[in-house]
Parts: structure tokens; C-alpha cells; sequence
């Protein structure tokens, strides 16, 4: 094996007390398997990157048979003054990225086959697990290693996840497998829309991504109503479930100043009030199900009731199903955004609840294929054409009960809302005539 290029830019970034990326490509670069090589040339192209402050990748056309996307090709510029690559093995560092389980599920086992499967069929090693794109990325493959390397985790079980301007590998939270927050099948949701539109995801046909993600809450521990341009989340629209006794049993423990000041205080629109006598009150028609309460005490649940069967000191309701937003991105061609509610709760209890939810996936990604500009997210679109108008081409009334007011969302769109609010009550009198 040959010794690692001298790379003092690099050096400096294993320094401190964090772990570094940099020691992790030394380890797989010094590593006897077929892929150190590529991995030790990385090092020596990321290395000249710092000195000359330039980048060296560019992409290109690499993919497997029968499939228009999910690999994401890079190939290496940097070459001496004779035209020859300068870190010849890593001339192509191309990545795979392959789709998790729903809610990211695996075996200890599973992990370790997954790295033997990679770098005995020649890859570099590295591999990196999900980051927002919720992928699994196998980075560093060949053009010739590719198809070997898909062949065998397709073998496995495993299919490629989306790239380019398509339906992008779907998020899903562990949920209802572990999370007592949740409040509604997230994998089968998950495993519903990606299945329903795999087609799209692995052939490439739309102006730019489409992204689906599942929350199982309002904790949205998969950056849903940020990242996604279809977020799903789980909520609820009855009351939450309060063991009083254990309430106070936790009042009594730490005090009221500690409860006042960590919890009832910190409701958003003021919902809560501690009464005299200890107990809770809940102004349940002004919960906008935050999740703070809920968060603040289900850690102390164990100290306060003896019986994990009778529940939680404070808990979610039990009418449970999912809030529907549209149009969650990062920075692209205008600024962040948030996903806009279209749907404030649908039910989710059997398959044609999953059927129709599938059904308005297809409404919004075939209005997305028809009506975006290129390079243009569905948050984009929609501020470009207004919220109305969108609403009227997915074939979604607008509702005012979308929102209560702007006191209650941190972001709303609202074009034309009075015009077709009074449309609604327009058709509410004609449905109760």
C-alpha cells in the first residue's frame, strides 16, 4: 500500500476535539480493500483544493441499467501540465444513492453487510448515512463498479433512491415502531407514496425535485415543513390526555416556579394554566399542538407513574391523523420557505385513507410537471402563479380553517383569500339549503 500524499491542510482539520472527516478517508485510504487507492487520491485532489482554493469535480452522465437517475457522477479535472490525471485512481468518484427503510430501520447486522457490500465490489468505503437527502450514500464508484456495486444491494433488497430533477427519495421519522409522539403510521405512508410514484423517482420527467417527507409530529423530526416539498405530519383535534394525579405528583417535586417557568409559560398562545390546587387546565380550542408541553414532560413520565400503562402525564389526543403542507425548500431561486397548509387534517386509519392521500400526491406532482419553470421548486411555483390558483389546479377548495389566523402559523400564504373565502361560505349555504 502505498504512503499517504502529505497533506497539511488537511492535518489541521483533525485537530480539536471533534471527530473528523479527514481521519475517517485516512483510515479507509490506508485499509486493505480495493478502493483505498481512489480514497488516497481524494485525499491528495481535496488537499490541492485548499492550496489553490478551487474545486476540481464536475459531472457528468453515469447510471445503471434501466434506471435514468439515482447516481450522482463526479469526475475529477485536476491534471498535470501534460493533460494526465494527477490522482489518476480517483479520476471518478461517483456516488449511489440508495433508498432506506421506512423510518430507517436496521439491524447491526444489515450495517456491516452494507459496508462489506461496497468495498468488495470496489468501492471506496465511504458512506454516509442519510443527511437531508435521507439517502444512503455510497460515495466513490467507478464507471465499471456501478452496475456491479447496484447489482449487488439490488440483490439485497435495495433499491436506488432518486437524483436530478425527479421525485427525490421520500423521509420518514421511526414513529409509532418506538416514538410515543406519534400519531399515525408514517412508514405506511411512506411506503405508500414512494411506491406509487417510484416510476418517477428512478426516470427522471419533472422541471426540478420533488421531495415527500412524514413527521409523525409537530416535532417534525425530518425538517418536513422546511425541506419538503410535500410534507406530511401527524397531529391530532381532540383534547390532550392529562394523568392529573401524576400532574401534581410532578408540581410537588420540582415546583411551581419550575412548571411555570419550563412549561405552562412556554405554550405559545398562552393555553395552559396551573391552577391552584396544582392541576392543569388546557384551553384545548387554542392548542396549536406544538409539542412543548408534551416534550417538557414526557421525560419525567417513569418518576411519576408506576404503570407505563396508564399513560403519560400529558399525551397526545385520540382523533389522530395528518396535516398537509405544500412547498417547504431551502434557498434556490428565491429564499427559504416554509410548507404552506393545504389540508389541516386528514384521517389515516385504512387503505382508502392512503388511497386518497396517494391520489393527491399524483394531483400535486402532475400540476408541479405541467406548470413549473425549470429549476424551479414547487414552493417557487407557487409563489410565482399564487396559492389560489394552485389550490384550484390540484383540486382543493380553499378553507379557511386552513388557518385560525396568522397569530397561529409562522407562514400562510394569503392571495386572494378573501374573494374565495367567500366562496366557501357560499357553498356551505348552498350544502345546508
Amino acid at each position: 500500500m502505498a504512503e499517504l500524499y502529505n497533506t497539511p491542510n488537511l492535518d489541521e482539520l483533525e485537530k480539536g476535539p471533534w471527530p473528523s472527516f479527514v481521519t475517517g478517508l485516512k483510515k479507509l485510504a490506508t485499509d486493505n480493500h480495493a478502493g483505498a487507492e481512489m480514497v488516497r487520491d481524494v485525499l491528495g485532489t481535496l488537499e490541492t483544493s485548499y492550496v489553490t482554493k478551487k474545486g476540481y469535480w464536475k459531472g457528468g452522465t453515469v447510471g445503471v441499467i434501466g434506471y435514468g437517475g439515482g447516481i450522482i457522477p463526479r469526475f475529477n479535472e485536476l491534471k498535470d501540465e501534460n493533460g494526465d490525471y494527477k490522482f489518476p485512481a480517483s479520476g471518478e468518484f461517483h456516488t449511489l444513492r440508495i433508498m432506506p427503510p421506512a423510518g430507517n430501520h436496521y439491524t447491526s447486522q444489515l450495517l456491516r453487510d452494507m459496508c462489506d457490500m461496497f468495498v468488495d465490489n470496489g468501492g471506496s468505503g465511504l458512506i454516509a448515512l442519510h443527511g437531508q437527502s435521507g439517502d444512503i450514500m455510497l460515495q466513490g464508484a467507478t464507471e465499471e463498479t456501478t452496475q456491479t456495486i447496484f447489482n449487488t444491494f439490488n440483490d439485497y433488497g435495495f433499491d436506488l433512491g432518486g437524483a436530478g430533477p425527479a421525485v427525490r427519495t421520500g423521509m420518514s421519522c421511526v414513529g409509532a415502531a418506538r416514538c410515543e409522539m406519534s400519531n399515525t403510521n408514517e412508514q405506511a405512508i411512506m411506503r405508500t407514496m414512494v411506491n406509487a410514484f417510484l416510476d418517477d423517482m428512478h426516470r427522471p420527467a419533472l422541471p426540478y425535485k420533488m421531495k415527500f417527507k412524514v413527521s409523525g409530529c409537530a416535532n417534525d423530526c425530518m425538517n418536513s415543513i422546511q425541506r419538503a416539498d410535500f410534507s406530511i405530519i401527524g397531529t391530532w383535534r381532540d383534547d390532550i390526555k392529562v394523568n392529573q394525579d401524576a400532574w401534581k405528583k410532578m408540581v410537588a417535586d420540582k415546583g411551581r416556579a419550575y412548571v411555570v417557568d419550563n412549561i405552562t409559560s412556554r405554550c405559545p398562545t398562552n393555553a395552559m394554566t396551573l391552577n391552584d390546587d396544582d392541576s392543569i387546565a388546557i384551553d384545548n380550542s387554542n392548542c396549536v399542538k406544538c409539542m412543548h408541553c408534551l416534550n417538557a414532560t414526557s421525560p419525567l413520565t417513569h418518576k411519576y407513574i408506576d404503570d407505563v400503562s396508564e399513560g403519560a402525564i400529558l399525551a397526545t389526543g385520540d382523533d389522530k391523523g395528518v396535516t398537509i403542507s405544500i412547498g417547504g425548500k431551502r434557498t434556490l431561486k428565491i429564499g427559504d420557505l416554509f410548507g404552506t397548509t393545504i389540508i389541516p387534517f386528514m384521517k389515516i386509519d385504512n387503505e382508502d385513507d392512503l388511497e386518497e392521500l396517494e391520489d393527491l400526491g399524483g394531483e400535486v406532482i402532475d400540476f408541479f410537471a405541467e406548470n413549473a419553470l425549470e429549476h424551479e421548486r414547487t414552493g417557487e411555483m407557487i409563489e410565482r402563479i399564487g396559492i389560489a390558483n394552485f389550490l384550484e389546479g390540484i383540486g382543493v377548495e380553499i378553507d379557511p380553517n386552513m388557518i385560525n389566523s396568522t397569530r397561529t402559523s409562522p407562514y400562510v400564504r394569503m392571495d386572494k383569500w378573501e374573494e374565495e373565502s367567500i366562496k366557501w361560505f357560499d357553498r356551505k349555504a348552498e350544502a345546508n339549503a
